[in-house]
């Protein structure tokens, strides 16, 4: 709906919203990034059994090699704490991570919030833990901005009508349904007053915006205050951010409930075990450290820190569902199909 025709992530959407994803298709989407060690059988799901291996899904940036390295502490992590050898699959979309869920074949995960509310419908699955960007608790939250490239035309929110416009994937919070709610609140309609381009990830979008494929492109602030100067793609002076919206939920951290629980309890403890500098002081991350950044405060600053998970977090801090009830007040704004399991 938010073209002419469904686009093909739609599509995929629909059918994770339906619950009608088959095991072969969630396999057939895992085995497109990669064979998954995690081949349990049916029959040892159902009895509740530990698996001989995990699966650790995330989708990926424009720079899937750095995402990896980001969640390598992590998985080490839990390795550590389970014993068992611990997969990082890059999923191709949000989409295909909920399917995969459905499916019983990732076992942990992280994606956007918007992403959990719509996953937490159709497959058994329970928020663990959230990113902490600071030592402060809370700090994870982040906002969706509207960025546009130095000297444009676009100063607000209302001149986005009519024009070319960049998101992520639908099932992005900061890359899509943040944005289009507060489209909606400025009176614009996402579905019949703008021309939306689906990038597929935050990256994708910003450089797609500076290239002049798209008039303004929606994304996680983080990639534009952190990531992206940080790779040398932006730098001061190149984006002006036109808006941006109030607080989204940090990034979960969500954990299979067909795993035993005892199992469950290792990998939840083996997430909070280690921050970003403690993870380097125990060798998680030996081949790809970084100075703590002064945000961490003075205890921190000096020491060498991983890069821990997607957004550059500190650490994770305990997440439960009722965090994440500010997604339900953005799908009520928006009332967009994306938003419906029926």
């Amino acid at each position: 709906m938010w073209n002419a025709g469904k686009t093909q992530e739609e599509t995929t959407m629909h059918k994770t919203f339906k619950a009608v994803t088959t095991l072969a298709a969630a396999g057939l989407l895992l085995t497109a990034c990669g064979a998954s060690p995690n081949a349990r059988t049916d029959a040892a799901n159902a009895e509740g059994q530990a698996p001989d291996s995990l699966v650790f899904a995330v989708v990926p940036t424009d720079d899937s090699k750095e995402l990896e390295n980001s969640f390598k502490p992590i998985v080490a992590a839990i390795e550590k704490e389970t014993g068992l050898p611990t997969s990082i699959e890059a999923v191709s979309s949000n989409a295909g991570v909920i399917e995969a869920q459905v499916a019983e074949r990732v076992d942990v995960a992280t994606y956007g919030a918007f992403s959990y509310y719509l996953a937490k419908d159709v497959a058994d699955i329970t928020p663990v833990a959230m990113d902490q960007r600071t030592p402060e608790s809370g700090s994870g939250a982040v906002q969706s901005l509207g960025v546009v490239a130095a000297g444009s035309d676009i100063a607000e929110l209302t001149d986005v009508k009519g024009k070319d416009v960049c998101f992520t994937d639908p099932a992005s919070s900061t890359g899509y349904l943040a944005a289009a709610a507060g489209l909606i609140e400025a009176g614009i309609d996402p579905e019949k007053d703008i021309n939306p381009i689906f990038a597929g990830s935050h990256d994708v979008a910003v450089t797609q915006m500076l290239a002049g494929d798209c008039d303004v492109a929606f994304v996680a602030g983080t990639f534009i205050t952190d990531l992206l100067p940080a790779r040398g793609i932006i730098k001061d002076g190149d984006v002006e951010t036109v808006w941006t919206s109030p607080d989204i939920p940090g990034t979960p951290l969500v954990v299979g409930n067909w795993l035993p629980e005892e199992l469950r309890t290792k990998i939840t403890d083996a997430v909070f075990k280690y921050n970003a500098v403690t993870g380097a002081a125990a060798g998680l991350c030996p081949d790809n450290q970084r100075e703590a950044p002064e945000a961490w405060g003075d205890e921190y600053v000096g020491e060498m820190a991983c890069e821990w998970g997607g957004t550059g977090a500190f650490a994770f801090e305990p997440a439960a569902d009722g965090d994440f009830e500010s997604i339900r007040e953005i799908c009520e704004t928006t009332q967009s199909e994306v938003c419906r399991s029926e």
